[in-house]
């Protein structure tokens, strides 16, 4: 779901060419994320690095982030209590 929610957001991207012939690059949605590149090409391989990073940031820290192409990446899987992990104290089973 990951790799999916970054392609939807780079499809989403923004480039502009620059004076000097470079480029720049940002995805709206996404606030922060922006690269630059000698091409289009780099442009969009840091753009993608610089998104990959910043969702890296916002998940570590528990920051919601923006629904794109109705992916919301901010609907958490339940965490089981305590114990009732598979090998973790609670039941044990013994085989043979």
């Amino acid at each position: 779901m990951l790799i999916e929610y970054i392609n939807k957001a780079m499809s989403k991207a923004v480039y502009d060419k620059l004076k000097d012939g470079s480029f720049s690059g940002k995805i709206p949605e996404c606030p922060g994320v922006i690269a630059f590149g000698e091409s289009l090409h780099q442009c969009e391989q840091e753009l993608r690095s610089s998104l990959e990073g910043w969702l890296i940031v916002k998940i570590r820290h528990g920051d919601n982030l923006p629904v794109i192409g109705r992916i919301n990446l901010n609907k958490r899987m339940p965490t089981p209590p305590r114990g009732d992990s598979p090998g973790v104290g609670g039941n044990h089973c013994r085989v043979g």
